[in-house]
């Protein structure tokens, strides 16, 4: 039995009832403090600058709960502000509403994915969802998917089956092949494609890296000439990895002719739509994806153009039975359900926290056709964009946008070649410092560019407008 002063009274929810008033005086504060700051978010600077850090240091002593409350309004005051609608810098969206309170419950109820009887709602409703999303991207009726914390797992599990399936590694591992394995990727995938080669015993000289055209996609004949160089030299090619949204450019490989490159060498094709994946919502955008439908493997990331609260990422497989049968562990120390499956035994991961309430609570609360309008009105942003960037002769893009990314840099004809990497850099700082918006700044092409991801529901026309005047007004300071 715990004393009095062992605890603060509010150190958990008594489950007979006998604190609820006062828990629920702390849950309504942080309610309040959430909705105040994520209604005033336009207010805040979409990267704050961090000037201290509460103390770390853990207290003998339990610490009052108004001091705790006080430092949660410095850490929303600091924090990255994505629902700022000048904050157009990466591929991290403001969450829908409902994807908030379905973590927040599930926090709250701490089941673990590892096992159906640790999440006996959850291990039910993720493999009827993730067959459902299956089916929206072609895949077919006997596909389906897990979801995993992050796109990086996504590609490692996806490699990981491919490996296990072309190669028959999941018992005795690469020991006994008598030729090295490789994988195919485009030189701009993504850099979770080298660290899963690494993870699984390639090393990252075992990703051979595809050239890409001008247009920043794999180039399909250097494609096909890879892999006939790698046979050559004595090499096991065994999958290739084909990007439906750059991290840099936003660009979408030849699926079509890569998926035909992949059969014809019996390869397992796998396409990395961690971002791209959510065109399969619209019906206007979707056919930029033609040819999704043929892959073995995919990664979607609902946390990204979906804006499910992070994090909520997937892999896909066009027939679970090769998951089942090429990746699955069985864990002998849990029950088992005659028709459900302990999805520890299915996932990289094993204790895993039950994203999928929050990802149902979206899809459900949006709808397909709220999906498609945000998706949709994402592209029309982007032409605006895309149309002021071809307006000023300074300004150049990387590549023709495939969708709500734009990556451009300035070319600044008053200044040396020499100098522009630098000019874009200040023009990154001077407008982060000014507080009104925040662009990337990737290195791309030996060169620095600025990247901007028009994903911000709340960012209008007005908004790109007042940018533009802001780069206008620094490339007038900057001529002599």
């Amino acid at each position: 039995m715990l004393t009095p002063l062992a605890l603060p009274a509010t150190a958990f929810i008594d489950p007979q009832g006998n604190n609820r008033a006062a828990i629920a005086e702390v849950v309504a504060h942080v309610a309040q403090c959430i909705v105040t700051h994520l209604s005033g978010a336009a207010q805040h600077p979409p990267v704050p600058e961090v000037t201290a850090v509460p103390a770390i240091a853990i207290p003998d002593l339990p610490t009052p709960d108004r001091d705790l409350l006080n430092t949660l309004d410095a850490y929303l005051a600091t924090a990255m502000n994505p629902a700022n609608p000048g904050y157009l810098g990466h591929m991290d969206p403001m969450p829908t509403t409902f994807s908030i309170l379905g973590d927040w419950v599930v926090s709250a109820l701490n089941n673990n994915m590892l096992s159906v009887e640790m999440s006996p709602i959850f291990s039910r409703l993720e493999p009827l969802v993730m067959g459902e999303i299956a089916r929206l991207f072609g895949l077919g009726d006997r596909a389906g998917g897990v979801l995993v914390s992050g796109g990086s797992l996504a590609n490692l599990q996806a490699i990981a089956v491919a490996r296990n399936a072309k190669l028959d590694t999941l018992t005795h591992g690469l020991a006994p092949l008598p030729r090295s394995p490789v994988i195919f990727a485009s030189a701009v995938a993504h850099t979770s494609i080298k660290k899963a080669a690494m993870l699984l015993g390639l090393g990252t000289a075992g990703v051979i890296e595809i050239p890409t055209q001008a247009n920043s996609q794999m180039n399909a004949d250097a494609l096909r000439a890879a892999i006939a160089t790698s046979l050559a030299n004595g090499q096991q090619p065994f999958a290739v990895v084909a990007t439906a949204g750059t991290t840099v450019t936003g660009s979408i490989d030849p699926l079509p002719e890569i998926a035909a490159i992949a059969q014809e060498f019996d390869l397992w094709f796998h396409v990395d739509a961690a971002y791209g994946g959510a065109l399969m919502f619209s019906d206007t955008h979707r056919d930029r994806l033609r040819g999704i439908e043929q892959a073995d493997s995919v990664t979607f990331n609902p946390q990204k153009w979906l804006y499910v609260t992070k994090t909520c990422a997937s892999v896909l497989f066009r027939d679970m039975a090769v998951l089942h049968d090429h990746f699955r562990i069985a864990a002998p120390y849990m029950n088992r359900e005659a028709d459900w499956h302990n999805l520890g035994e299915f996932t990289v991961q094993g204790t895993r926290h039950p994203d999928i309430l929050k990802l149902w609570l979206s899809l459900q609360h949006l709808g397909k056709q709220g999906c498609a309008h945000l998706i949709d009105a994402s592209f029309d942003l982007t032409e605006t964009f895309v149309a002021a960037v071809r307006q000023r002769p300074y300004l150049t893009l990387a590549s023709e946008p495939a969708m709500n990314l734009v990556c451009f840099r300035g070319c600044p004809s008053w200044l040396p070649a020499a100098q522009w990497d630098g000019w874009n850099a200040d023009l990154q700082a001077t407008l982060c410092r000014q507080g009104s918006f925040f662009l990337s700044l990737p290195h791309y092409r030996q060169h620095n560019w600025l990247k901007a991801v028009l994903l911000n529901p709340f960012t209008t026309i007005a908004h790109i407008e007042a940018l533009f005047q802001a780069i206008d007004a620094f490339a007038h300071a900057t001529k002599p």
